[in-house]
């Protein structure tokens, strides 16, 4: 199979890396970038092939595309695959707002083609088994949600302008957890944020510290926290709490959280330091899954309709913090 790929920065190298070692690609991989040089590096290193642009990755007869390009080159990427009769796999946002989202979607949709968005929270293990126990009845009736992402350092300056902001950024991955884990709707968010910390976030028009409460379309209540600045490590975690039993994903020997209790659990000798070394095994399965997807193997695990609910509900957490008020997601368009 003759996978194109676009982008060969920070996840582009990890999902190029990922697709050479898959014996159904192998070294059919062919890769670009706006920097062709850093490409043509990455080609020599996996035994892959480098095209000069993004042109050639459409006219030299690949199967399927892999976009983990610049964000705000996503959407018309995902057109242009669509036009193309190709399926693709993208990683998020599909665009920087929703009306970019909607006409992505509208053209794949148009096309009859396949767009896989790159959620890879639905490939790790401990959130599986979070929504299996949720799914199975074994903690009764849902009350609580608490979902947490926590960067241990912001990211670059530079980063900021183009990020879409903590909540479109960052927390969107929790509200996907959440819409997923638990197969509830968000009806209505609340959200704050904070700028208290390094000036950069100021200067961005960004935050560095949210919290948001979600009203799920039967009763539940659901909180996510995100920070950019957690200095004891990557810290991404779920706990959902019923009439039954309580569980939560995301606790290991590598959570990067002290006990201050006399006989508690001793603080992790090793804390995740980020989300590439936390998420590896399952930004790989969604590879893995988008090949089985291309060869007409198994259904889309998280098509572009599932990622525009979750930026729906970071959409409403941006209107919320800037109106101070309570957000109905039927506000937001979608």
């Amino acid at each position: 199979m003759r996978i194109g790929l676009i982008g060969t920065g920070r996840i582009g190298t990890f999902h190029a890396t990922a697709l050479s070692r898959h014996r159904e690609v192998g070294g059919s991989l062919i890769v670009t970038d706006a920097d062709p040089a850093r490409a043509r590096r990455l080609a020599d290193r996996l035994g892959a092939t480098a095209a000069p642009g993004v042109d050639e990755i459409f006219t030299w007869g690949v199967d399927a595309v892999v976009i983990t390009a610049a964000t705000s080159a996503h959407g018309e990427l995902i057109g242009r695959a669509a036009r193309a009769g190709l399926p693709v796999f993208c990683e998020k946002p599909i665009a920087l707002d929703l009306a970019g989202t909607l006409t992505a979607i509208a053209e794949v949709e148009a096309a009859g083609t396949v767009l896989q968005m790159g959620f890879q929270r639905r490939f790790d293990s401990g959130y599986a088994a979070a929504r299996e126990a949720v799914r199975s009845g074994r903690l009764g009736r849902l009350h609580t949600v608490r979902a947490m992402t926590s960067d241990q350092s912001p990211p670059p300056a530079e980063h900021l302008p183009l990020s879409g902001g903590l909540y479109r950024d960052t927390l969107v991955h929790d509200f996907d957890m959440v819409r997923w884990v638990t197969g509830r709707e968000v009806t209505e968010v609340c959200a704050m944020g904070s700028d208290a910390g390094p000036a950069m976030f100021r200067e961005a028009g960004d935050i560095d510290t949210a919290a948001a409460v979600l009203t799920l379309d039967d009763g539940v209540l659901a909180t996510a926290t995100a920070t950019r600045l957690n200095g004891a490590g990557y810290d991404v975690r779920m706990e959902l709490a019923g009439e039954l039993d309580q569980i939560g994903a995301g606790l290991d020997d590598r959570t990067p959280i002290t006990s201050t209790e006399p006989a508690g659990p001793p603080a992790a000798t090793k804390p995740w330091t980020g989300f590439l070394e936390r998420f590896g095994p399952a930004y790989e399965a969604e590879l893995h899954a988008f090949v089985e997807v291309v060869r007409g193997e198994r259904a889309n695990p998280c098509d572009g309709r599932e990622a525009l609910q979750a930026l729906r509900v970071a959409e409403a957490c941006v209107l919320s913090r800037r109106e101070r008020r309570v957000v109905p997601l039927a506000e937001i368009a979608g």
